[in-house]
């Protein structure tokens, strides 16, 4: 069975990829959704992409 700890990074980039698309599938048709959540959308990408690159680190430290 694989490593709990790379399941939760690979969780942590699908949802990176996920806020991403959906950030820039809003930015690509504009109008009200693009206005109303384009800058909380890129909040969440950040605090996903944050999380994504800890998880990283950490199992890098751990597995070493």
């Amino acid at each position: 069975m694989a490593d709990p700890l790379f399941i939760l990074i690979i969780l942590a980039v699908l949802a990176v990829v996920v806020v991403l698309m959906l950030g820039l599938g809003g930015f690509a048709s504009g109008g009200e959704f693009n206005k109303k959540n384009s800058n909380k959308l890129m909040r969440y990408r950040i605090l996903a992409q944050f999380i994504a690159v800890l998880l990283i680190v950490a199992y890098v430290y751990f597995v070493k």
